[in-house]
């Protein structure tokens, strides 16, 4: 297992916080682009109502399991955070999909078209009145018929006859049509996917550098005062690490629902064959959340280690680093998977904005 070593010349302790700060900065904005793109378009037909309803379930366990195993405050603040969001996010779906758990399925304009007929329909749409007998006609009724079109057609060209026009000094000259149409109004041309790509990068830079920005005012204010009121020994004591069972439990039904919450995205996109209605900023502060969120768990840097840098009598005794890093990362083990699973399965679905990026409309 991956360990780091502690004679490397990285403050371990300040690469983890930075990691865990860009982590939190992507997680507060990762709901707004998709809240967003479905207010925009008045509809939630791109995401997956089963995707949501999964998600909040493992973030209601993420807060029971962050809660049980005693991680750090911030992310059961962020876990709460995760879970509001996602109601408002179920809440879009509703509204504008009305209280359904099915995705909508997709229509093309065939299929909109209704279709009547079936085996005992007639072939021909005018086979019926076809099929009825009619008497022969005879000379005489097609000389009346003619008479007859022939006044209806003279009585209509009378009736578009201005009276002016039947004056000998004022000729019947036909009104000329106009043959320059009106200019159409310039229709809006949708966003290349060059300049979308470029607005998302800035976004996210943006946000990462607001995280960083964020370590570095709360390194800044918390200075100097990290080992003010303890010793070595209470120090030490107060930063055990402990195993919960419960909360083990519920951390791997987290992982276990995030994991399970793409499957239905992907299905959806893949029946669809598009991923309109998707917001790419989503998934890709997401896929940034977890990747720091998971290199932020393995910078750990063992409290004998912190300790060392303080009171130089205080030194890690062998085998005690190695010890109690591999138990820390053994206790975030579900963590662990589930944001590196779900990582995989969101670069899964960068896939498929790529392959249907010609279908989006």
């Amino acid at each position: 297992m991956f360990s780091a070593s502690p004679k490397v010349g990285v403050d371990i302790d300040a690469l983890s916080g930075i990691c865990g700060c860009i982590s939190i900065a992507c997680w507060i904005v990762v709901f707004s682009p998709q809240i967003i793109e479905n207010f925009r378009r008045h509809s939630a037909d791109g995401l997956s109502l089963i995707f949501i309803i999964i998600w909040l379930a493992g973030d209601v366990f993420n807060i029971l399991g962050a809660v049980l195993q005693g991680v750090i405050p911030t992310m059961t603040v962020l876990a709460v955070y995760y879970t509001l969001a996602d109601i408002v996010l179920l809440g879009q779906c509703f509204y504008y999909r009305g209280f359904t758990l099915s995705d909508a399925q997709p229509t093309s304009d065939e299929e909109a078209i209704v279709d009547d007929t079936t085996e005992e329909s007639p072939l021909l749409a005018h086979e019926s009145t076809a099929a009825r007998p009619t008497s022969r006609p005879t000379a005489a009724d097609a000389d009346r018929n003619r008479r007859s079109s022939s006044f209806s057609s003279f009585h209509s060209h009378l009736n578009q006859v201005d009276a002016t026009h039947l004056s000998p000094a004022t000729p019947l000259i036909p009104s000329a049509k106009p043959t320059v149409d009106p200019p159409a109004a310039p229709a809006s041309t949708p966003a290349s996917p060059l300049r979308t790509f470029v607005l998302n990068i800035i976004a996210l830079i943006l946000v990462c550098a607001a995280g960083v920005l964020g370590w570095f005012l709360s390194t800044r204010s918390s200075q100097g005062q990290q080992f003010h009121d303890a010793s070595p020994d209470s120090a030490s004591a107060s930063k055990a690490i402990h195993f919960d069972l419960w909360g083990q439990i519920f951390g791997y039904l987290c992982a276990a629902l995030y994991l399970g919450s793409r499957v239905p995205q992907l299905l959806l996109n893949y029946r669809r064959k598009s991923t309109e209605g998707v917001s790419m900023l989503f998934f890709l502060f997401a896929c940034v959340g977890n990747l720091t969120y998971v290199m932020s768990i393995f910078a750990y840097e063992p409290e004998c280690a912190k300790l060392g840098r303080v009171y130089k009598a205080v030194q890690c005794e062998e085998g005690e680093w190695s010890s109690e890093y591999r138990r820390y990362i053994l206790i975030n083990t579900s963590w662990i998977i589930g944001s590196a699973g779900t990582l995989l399965l969101d670069l899964m679905i960068f896939t498929q904005f790529w392959i249907y990026r010609k279908n989006v409309k």
